[in-house]
């Protein structure tokens, strides 16, 4: 089995290009996750202009997409009315819904496309757009398990398991983990204590061959933007540590953070991951970036 993940846009809140964000790159949200062919696109922001352009040079031929948005906020959904494959008639986009009368992520990516925000409306789209549904958090794609589950974040966020024949990726960004630690007085008293977080929390990310997720700030920052629906990357590194996740890609970076400033949290979240003596990898998520999991 073949197992490729590329990331097309690791920014969030609003794209930043630029010299300072070069490297790592300024689309938002959107990863690509093809399982033998199968392909699956979690989130829908600005790099899904730059994925769509790709697929359109691979001639493969017709284009069958399964699309997951994590949610509906702009930097997550913002980039499908430029998704060019979208606009074919031989393409094919399944849009998963958390569960039937939910309806919402097909309802607000296609409500951007409206005169008011798109010159272009949803009806010169070319292309069969199929709703799928998620049967009490779980759905089966050809050999591929997915499984949703609920994060804490304003306006509702939910992240995506990918279970193949052994393998496991998990997709969570947008989850402010750090509201619902289960020993908030002792992290404050002392900010290198183990994070504990809930028991089902660790089981949905347990023995992850790889966890794309939220690390969005620092612990200096987090103290002035609690509540905004964002992790530390601390925090999120605790996590990945008592699930025996095996990669951990920090992603969602700050729109203010420069290619340096993730260099430093990447260093930061090594360092912390050292003082566990775990053999978690960790990594900065970039645009560009392809993983292959034998």
């Amino acid at each position: 089995m073949s197992v490729l993940v590329r990331f097309w846009g690791t920014r969030g809140s609003i794209p930043t290009p630029g010299s300072k964000t070069r490297r790592y790159g300024g689309n938002t949200s959107c990863v690509e996750i093809d399982v033998d062919g199968t392909l699956f696109v979690c989130d829908a922001g600005t790099g899904l202009r730059e994925l769509g352009l790709d697929l359109m040079q691979r001639g493969k031929g017709a284009v069958e997409a399964h699309l997951l948005c994590s949610h509906t906020h702009w930097d997550h959904i913002q980039g499908f009315p430029f998704f060019l494959p979208a606009y074919d008639e031989s393409t094919v986009l399944n849009v998963y819904e958390i569960s039937r009368g939910y309806e919402r992520f097909t309802r607000l990516l296609l409500g951007q496309m409206r005169s008011e925000y798109f010159p272009v409306s949803f009806s010169d789209l070319g292309s069969t757009i199929v709703p799928r549904y998620f049967d009490s958090g779980r759905t089966q794609v050809g050999d591929v398990l997915l499984q949703t589950f609920e994060q804490t974040h304003p306006g509702r966020s939910f992240a995506y398991a990918f279970e193949a024949q052994g393998h496991r990726i998990v997709y969570a960004t947008d989850s402010e983990i750090d509201l619902i630690l289960l020993n908030p007085e002792a992290v404050t008293r002392d900010p290198d204590a183990m994070r504990l977080l809930p028991d089902d929390l660790v089981r949905l990310v347990a023995d992850a061959d790889l966890l794309i997720a939220d690390a969005q700030y620092t612990d200096q920052e987090y103290v002035l933007k609690t509540g905004w629906g964002h992790s530390r990357a601390s925090t999120l590194v605790d996590l990945a540590v008592q699930a025996g996740v095996r990669r951990l890609a920090l992603f969602h970076h700050d729109p203010l953070h420069s290619d340096a400033q993730v260099d430093e949290i990447l260093d930061q979240a090594r360092a912390r991951i050292a003082t566990r003596g775990s053999n978690l990898e960790a990594f900065a998520a970039r645009e560009g970036l392809t993983l292959k999991l034998a």
